[in-house]
């Protein structure tokens, strides 16, 4: 307003910082914040994105769509966030601690029935993504097909990993287990990646305002969240109630207007 105002004076237009305000706001002008818009760099974002929206459309009574992907690596140790506390008194965390050990959560949720698969891994690789696929076509060996779902990592499409999914296709009939296919994530995308939704509800339930003693304390929390939230989607098809999974912060469907990602989750 001040370098407005000198501007002004020196054109030889007097006037005072009210009319100035007052001119501007009834011109239409407001203060907004710039908005971060999500966007990806895959020269074949469209495509691939229209490729996993026939998937979806199309999907059969028997065949299962999976969203993959792993929480953490995090520290165990104190965490903070927003916590109900008596008057007078000031949550703290310290700014220096020990971690107590770390976790990776490797999970899957499948889409069409909202339920929920994991395990715990040491590293983020190909083993373990190929573990993955393994564990869900004998959970879901009634079925024709799985599709998996993953964002861009170097791991999540390795030549290891296509060879396997080859490999097991070959055979899957004789051993009466589904047929798999790919239905990857644009590069850049992993706000559309519907499980990270699922992990921003699940850390503001159980991690944030933690002080868990060890790893297992931690993977007991996780597999009965899990447990409780697969439980609640098998009887409650469609979200209800203000339950603890009602933090998550988008619905667990796939649509290209979600930003399923949450900064603030970890």
């Amino acid at each position: 307003m001040a370098d407005i105002k000198k501007v002004l004076e020196e054109r030889g237009i007097p006037v005072c910082l009210s009319i100035i305000r007052k001119v501007i706001k009834n011109a239409g002008f407001r203060w907004r914040m710039a908005r971060v818009v999500l966007t990806s760099t895959d020269s074949a974002y469209r495509e691939k994105l229209d490729y996993i929206h026939e998937v979806l459309a199309n999907l059969k009574e028997n065949e299962r769509f999976f969203s993959i992907d792993e929480y953490g690596p995090f520290a165990i140790r104190i965490t903070g966030g927003r916590i109900l506390v008596p008057p007078g008194t000031q949550p703290t965390v310290p700014q220096w601690q020990k971690s107590k050990g770390r976790i990776i959560m490797t999970a899957a949720l499948e889409l069409s029935r909202n339920q929920m698969t994991h395990f715990y891994s040491d590293y983020k690789n190909t083993a373990e993504m190929i573990r993955m696929a393994k564990v869900l076509a004998q959970k879901y060996h009634e079925t024709s097909k799985i599709y998996l779902s993953w964002d861009s990592a170097s791991w999540h499409m390795s030549k290891e990993l296509l060879k396997f999914i080859e490999e097991h296709n070959q055979v899957a009939a004789n051993n009466s287990l589904p047929m798999i296919g790919l239905a990857p994530l644009p590069a850049s995308a992993q706000f559309l990646n519907v499980i990270e939704s699922v992990f921003s509800g699940m850390a503001r339930a159980i991690i944030h305002n933690s002080d868990y003693a060890s790893i297992s304390d931690v993977m007991r929390a996780i597999d009965r969240y899990v447990s409780e939230r697969n439980n609640h989607f098998l009887s409650n098809p469609k979200r209800a109630g203000k339950k603890i999974w009602g933090m998550e912060r988008s619905k667990s469907e796939f649509d290209s207007s979600n930003n399923c990602k949450d900064p603030e989750y970890r």
